[in-house]
């Protein structure tokens, strides 16, 4: 008999099964590639082709949207897995002086590297091996909430969502569990919260009617996109109905056309002078 004791909810899966892309906006498609592609290394999405008014750039499983508008900047931080630390140094070092004229700056730390895009936003790089198997994608998103709203923030993803959290350091932050190695995590500032530009997350449910009838009885629906797709802005606390943050959460069923779509990832150490034939493609190569 196996006297073995197990933890069986520490391999529970929440309502929410994957964060798939965030989305800000930018006013320059060029230089947007510039940064996304040709510095970080990532690809842009060979098939969804919107001309000079959109790009989609593939990071593994996940995606960054970039319309084209003015800039948007998230409230927090991307964490960004990348297969190759030390190449995308070459890549920050070599091709970063032809962003010199804008935000853009990287600084290396023990752990990651942070990276500021030419509008401000700020990403955070690992190295494979952080979150758990993935080699390549955007494992979290990191928002800065404002003081005391973590409590509330708990129990909306909770009871609205039907996600699984955790608490951490100090009890002023919370991480929402996505799938099997995703996470949102709002972290509480004190510092003046900057006014919300727009910038949005799609996520996939399972359940998708339920906190589509709570957001609807509760007046927090902001678009009824299509039969597979709704969209809301505002957490509020399930127990007071106080409005906490804003973040445009656009929510789809399994059964959008976009769900598990496989996408293209390039190897970003393949280059014309370097060429090596097979080798075009990102290979997530074995965890050892």
């Amino acid at each position: 008999m196996n006297k073995v004791k197990f933890n069986r909810s520490e391999v529970d899966v929440g309502n929410i099964l994957a964060m798939e892309h965030v989305n800000v906006t930018v006013p320059d498609q060029t230089l947007a590639t510039l940064f996304y592609v040709n510095l970080l290394g990532f690809t842009r999405d060979p098939y969804m082709d919107f001309g000079p008014t959109n790009v989609w750039v593939n990071v593994g499983r996940q995606q960054f949207h970039l319309p084209t508008a003015k800039a948007q900047v998230l409230r927090g931080h991307i964490g960004v897995v990348v297969p190759d630390m030390a190449s995308l140094m070459v890549r920050l070092e070599k091709m970063g002086r032809r962003l010199k004229d804008t935000q853009f700056r990287f600084m290396e730390r023990k752990y990651y590297v942070d990276i500021t895009c030419p509008w401000g936003n700020h990403l955070r790089c690992f190295p494979p091996g952080k979150f758990g198997k993935a080699q390549l994608g955007i494992p979290y998103v990191e928002f800065q909430v404002p003081a005391e709203s973590v409590p509330g923030i708990k129990r909306f993803y909770e009871q609205v969502m039907g996600c699984r959290t955790l608490i951490n350091k100090g009890k002023n932050q919370c991480e929402v569990l996505i799938g099997q190695e995703q996470f949102i995590r709002f972290k509480e500032t004190r510092k003046s919260e900057p006014t919300y530009d727009g910038h949005h997350i799609a996520v996939y449910v399972s359940n998708f009617s339920g906190p589509h009838s709570y957001l609807k009885d509760n007046n927090l629906i902001s678009e009824e996109s299509d039969q597979n797709q709704y969209r809301f802005q505002t957490i509020v606390d399930p127990s007071n109905g106080k409005a906490l943050f804003d973040i445009e959460h656009e929510v789809r069923s399994l059964h959008h056309p976009m769900y598990e779509r496989h996408l293209v990832n390039r190897n970003a150490e393949q280059g014309f002078f370097n060429y090596q034939d097979g080798r075009d493609a990102f290979t997530p190569q074995k965890m050892v």
